[in-house]
């Protein structure tokens, strides 16, 4: 498994060592071509593979992804950032949306677009909501009530037995904004983390892991039995473009709305501008929440091009909590 990727260089462990510190640094082979290696690969190396110091294997074949979760740096496929596309991780089973609840406020609107992205990538959500201690999760576990979206809460001095059991035998990927306590929760999570990264990192020479993703091994806690799992850590992000999503799939992101578009005309955009649109009676009857379509309209807009990209990808929406 490719546990982090830097400057040509590839840290790879066996899945069933004991200890992930047993870094094999591996390099692509010529005969892969143009096939991108990305965190969460699994991997076939040949070479030396004993992880010495100075050892180099070399990855000769990747194994079939079973999922693929990406972004872009805008939402318009039209423009050089929309075309862009990068792969987060391949194969991980669960996106872990980690927000605060208060410094910053939670940002409904990055969520939303997170939620997208798992459902694109047929990964199952999860939402962590850190400082728990500071304000209340009402609100947010409101604007998604009719999602019935799994979500833990956590405090700087709670238990973390609920989490650490949603991660067991899963990859999980861990993606939140810059200041939400992402670090601090994988540094519970993994009593090591910074030993452990820094192993890793020394694949890529010291560069600082914060600046890209990298898999952690949980540690087993109690009795040993089912696998404690892995999670994935990424940088802090400020954006998550969705160019790389059809308009028809951003639908899939607000299940809340999708049975309202049963009445829709044929070829309904379900924009604002589509006076026939079902939605906003489906709205008006009470059966969904109007900033859940104000959101999804936004990402429509912002799909097409349309406003300032600055303020639908960047920026907090309108709306947010």
């Amino acid at each position: 498994m490719v546990i982090t990727v830097d400057r040509g260089r590839y840290g790879c462990v066996r899945v069933d060592a004991p200890d992930e510190t047993e870094v094999i640094t591996a390099m692509r082979a010529r005969e892969l071509g143009r096939k991108s290696v990305v965190v969460g690969d699994r991997v076939a190396l040949v070479g030396d593979t004993s992880g010495a110091p100075g050892a180099l294997a070399r990855i000769v074949r990747i194994a079939e992804r079973t999922s693929v979760l990406r972004r872009t740096a805008d939402d318009d496929d039209t423009t050089p950032e929309g075309r862009l596309e990068r792969v987060v991780v391949a194969n991980a089973d669960q996106l872990v949306i980690v927000s605060a609840l208060a410094d910053p406020p939670p940002r409904t609107g990055f969520i939303d677009r997170c939620l997208v992205a798992a459902y694109d990538a047929d990964v199952e959500p999860l939402l962590c909501l850190t400082k728990a201690d500071l304000a209340g999760p009402e609100a947010v576990l409101d604007y998604y009530a009719e999602l019935d979206l799994p979500y833990v809460l956590v405090r700087p001095d709670s238990d973390l037995t609920d989490l650490r059991n949603r991660l067991k035998g899963q990859v999980s990927v861990l993606i939140g904004h810059s200041g939400v306590g992402k670090s601090t929760l994988v540094n519970r999570l993994v009593p090591d983390a910074l030993r452990a990264v820094g192993v890793v990192s020394a694949v890529g020479k010291g560069r600082h892991t914060s600046t890209s993703a990298v898999a952690l091994r949980l540690p087993v806690v109690g009795r040993p039995g089912k696998d404690p799992g892995w999670i994935i850590d990424t940088p802090g992000i400020r954006s998550f473009g969705l160019a790389h999503v059809s308009a028809d799939s951003l639908l899939h992101g607000f299940p809340d709305l999708v049975e309202g578009t049963v009445d829709c005309p044929p070829n309904c955009g379900h924009t604002a501008a589509d006076v026939n649109c079902a939605l906003d009676a489906w709205v008006a009857a009470g059966k969904a929440d109007p900033r859940r379509l104000a959101s999804y309209r936004r990402l429509l807009a912002s799909r097409a091009g349309e406003g300032d990209p600055r303020d639908q990808v960047s920026a907090d929406e309108p709306g947010d909590l």
